[in-house]
């Protein structure tokens, strides 16, 4: 499977959850757009793109499990939730709930919001590893409160790769009137998704990563209820755009200046390709990716001298794991990520979990953890050399759990 991608290749890539890596047939249908873009701009931008993104919303919609109406085009993940906490009307008091296993770059806009209204963010902890997925739940709905306007949680959570039980987590909170805004960066294409079902009032999910799409190809898909609500970041020419036909959302999202349109337009070709490359398709990979990431949690949980290990049902193509760092020294853990990049070639994240903007002021985190994604084109040796570097270079101890809980 490797030869389809563009990988160094002496090199271990087991951060596909990073920035993704996009497959040479994806860039090359996405050079075409672009040809085609630049022999006519203003044919192809004024008067033929929006189509093209009617096309390219419908097949993008139908694999999520959503309308085409509800579902606008964005850049990246972060976007959308820098979008929808923009839109949302905050009071002095109120409360945006997140959990201490979030994103950093989608804590740091909730709390901008946050602050410029007088409101706060409300951290629940979530202890890691989990002991079951019904103990994530029962630890964020125990801090929610009545000033708690609105839930960010994240579908897989970046610094952890948890699965969170994101339907249960949306009904029970829309049960206490409290919404939800969820970061699903990493779900569409790691996870089968049926977002009208979810019934989340807005979802956030990027193409670059689990659907091999190009960078900046992503989605905001918001309920039906609340659509009207929904302002882009960039006000343009739509705002009073008064053509029969388009909604209102559709004539905002579509044209927010002068940008790049081929990464949206290639991400049904990267979504259709994936699919044809593997027998048994979208299934197969995912179970395949599983598959790659339990053997790895296995294998380090081992070298590492882990005690206690993620619940495979919390597992999808990403997996972390705590380790014997002393999680005040970030410094040490960005040298050893650095020393595996460059003089061991593998390319795997270590990060400090709860990130930055899920802690204190000043406060130190509660372990380092290494994160392996597992993506179509690993292979058997790269697991190989990070498990004998990373035993090489950290040393077999047991771990400490009672500080990552």
């Amino acid at each position: 499977m490797r030869r389809h991608w563009r990988l160094e290749p002496d090199l271990a890539f087991l951060n596909h959850g990073g920035f993704g890596a996009c497959p040479t047939p994806v860039l090359e249908h996405q050079a075409a757009w672009r040809d085609r873009l630049e022999a006519q701009p203003v044919r192809f931008l004024a008067r033929e793109l929006e189509d093209h993104l009617d096309r390219a919303r419908a097949r993008v919609a139908a694999f999520l499990g959503a309308e085409p109406e509800t579902v606008a085009f964005v850049p990246n993940a972060t976007t959308a939730v820098a979008t929808v906490l923009a839109s949302i009307r905050l009071r002095a008091g109120h409360e945006i709930l997140a959990t201490d296993h979030e994103y950093n770059a989608t804590l740091n806009a909730a709390h901008r919001v946050a602050a410029a209204a007088g409101a706060r963010v409300v951290i629940a902890h979530v202890p890691f590893p989990p002991a079951s997925a019904a103990q994530a739940v029962d630890a964020l709905l125990a801090a929610v409160s009545q000033r708690t306007r609105l839930a960010l949680v994240s579908h897989v959570t970046s610094p952890t790769a948890l699965i969170m039980p994101i339907a249960e987590i949306v009904a029970a909170l829309r049960e206490r009137g409290v919404e939800t805004l969820v970061d699903g960066a990493h779900a569409a294409g790691m996870l089968p998704l049926d977002l009208g079902a979810i019934g989340a009032a807005w979802y956030a999910a990027n193409g670059h990563k689990w659907l091999c799409g190009p960078k900046s190809s992503a989605v905001l898909i918001a309920r039906p209820d609340k659509l009207a609500a929904l302002r882009p970041l960039v006000t343009s020419h739509g705002a009073n755009d008064d053509r029969p036909g388009r909604s209102r959302f559709r004539l905002e999202f579509d044209w927010t200046g002068t940008s790049d349109p081929t990464p949206q337009l290639t991400l049904p070709f990267a979504i259709d390709w994936l699919e044809r490359l593997v027998p048994g398709g979208w299934p197969a990979i995912r179970s395949s990716n599983q598959a790659g990431v339990l053997e790895a949690r296995d294998r380090l949980a081992e070298v590492l001298g882990a005690d206690r290990q993620v619940p495979a049902q919390m597992v999808g193509s990403m997996v972390s794991l705590p380790l014997p760092i002393d999680p005040s020294d970030e410094p040490a853990a960005a040298a050893l990520q650095l020393a595996l990049a460059d003089e061991d070639r593998v390319e795997v994240p270590i990060t400090a979990w709860p990130v930055r903007a899920a802690r204190a002021p000043r406060a130190a985190p509660r372990v380092m953890l290494v994160r392996v994604s597992w993506q179509l084109y690993n292979e058997p040796w790269e697991l190989d050399r990070l498990v004998a570097t990373l035993g090489r270079r950290v040393g077999q101890r047991t771990l400490r759990y009672a500080t990552a809980e």
